[in-house]
């Protein structure tokens, strides 16, 4: 999630055709037609041929635009694309309405195997981080490294601060909220995310709120993101509760890829308690806490997880490894 996510998301019904996507400069939007699916995903063109491809995965109610702070910090060692998950961002719905964890990282899977990119460095923040958790356990072929921000893995003890994001799974929740909060304005909606998402909301630039108000009235204009909110969170829900092979702990066990964990001491929704079990879990990983990060480092300390990937370059023998002079710095641990 971002200053752009809502686990408070509301979309209304029948509006206006929504304006464009915003796109940064040196970014560019593609989208890519497969059966069933229709996906559009961000680049920026790496800073020389050749380098190894990354993709990115952002959470819950978030987009590709999630990954634009961080991209250009790593233009120079990987070849970066992030994806909009279908419904989400730019990419309509799916034909089929798998909105499930497996369905999402299904649409990951086949938008690699449909471009031939893998393996590919996987990115993925929150819903994100349990999809590509999945890709990297059932296609290990496909990622060469696995980088989680704040990954949605099973809690025993949820926070309270991430209870009414688990509530729109329930049905007619969604609903319900939607008429309850019909008078909210863009900016109230924007203000409550970055509370919720960011550890120091104070931090986001005039021109970030502006570019966050601008992206939040683009999507209540969707008559159907509000849908796409509720049933993934219903999808975080289910694969919350599966056992067996297809556990989310159980697949990151399975996990062969090298892993870098990113865990902020002020996320509301994923708590850093469970940085040392998501430690243990994956068999190859590097733990990196940021003690004032919230729900989505990448944004807010972008620097920082540039640092800590360069690093497991280098510690994997993958070329880029502490490229640039300042990867010496704001790094934790």
């Amino acid at each position: 999630m971002s200053s752009t996510d809502l686990p408070n998301l509301l979309a209304t019904a029948a509006a206006p055709k929504p304006g464009a996507v915003a796109v940064a400069e040196g970014e560019r939007l593609d989208s890519v037609g497969l059966p069933g699916l229709s996906l559009t995903v961000r680049s920026r063109p790496p800073v020389r041929p050749g380098l190894p491809p990354a993709l990115y995965v952002h959470g819950l109610g978030g987009s590709s635009q999630n990954w634009s702070a961080l991209m250009p910090e790593l233009a120079d060692v990987v070849d970066c694309e992030a994806l909009d998950l279908p419904g989400f961002g730019d990419s309509p719905p799916p034909d089929d309405g798998d909105y499930s964890v497996t369905g999402h990282a299904r649409a990951v899977i086949r938008y690699l195997d449909a471009r031939g990119r893998g393996p590919v460095h996987l990115f993925g923040n929150s819903l994100g981080g349990a999809v590509t958790t999945r890709v990297a356990a059932v296609r290990p072929d496909l990622v060469r490294t696995l980088t989680l921000v704040s990954p949605a893995l099973p809690e025993l003890r949820v926070q309270r601060t991430a209870v009414p994001t688990g509530l729109l799974a329930v049905p007619g929740v969604a609903a319900l909220f939607t008429r309850l909060t019909r008078e909210w304005t863009a900016e109230q909606r924007v203000r409550g995310v970055m509370g919720l998402c960011y550890g120091d909301p104070g931090k986001v630039t005039p021109e970030g709120f502006d570019a966050a108000v601008r992206e939040m009235e683009r999507r209540l204009q969707l008559p159907y993101f509000w849908d796409a909110m509720a049933r993934s969170a219903r999808g975080i829900v289910n694969a919350y509760t599966l056992g067996g092979q297809h556990g989310l702990w159980r697949q990151a066990e399975r996990v062969l890829a090298p892993t870098l964990l990113v865990y902020g001491g002020r996320d509301l929704l994923v708590s850093s308690r469970m940085a040392r079990k998501a430690a243990a879990a994956f068999r190859d990983s590097r733990l990196l806490t940021l003690p004032d990060a919230g729900h989505v480092a990448m944004m807010e300390y972008p620097e920082s997880v540039a640092t800590a990937f360069r690093e497991l370059l280098e510690d994997t023998g993958e070329p880029g490894g502490l490229g640039r002079e300042d990867a010496q710095t704001g790094s934790g641990s």
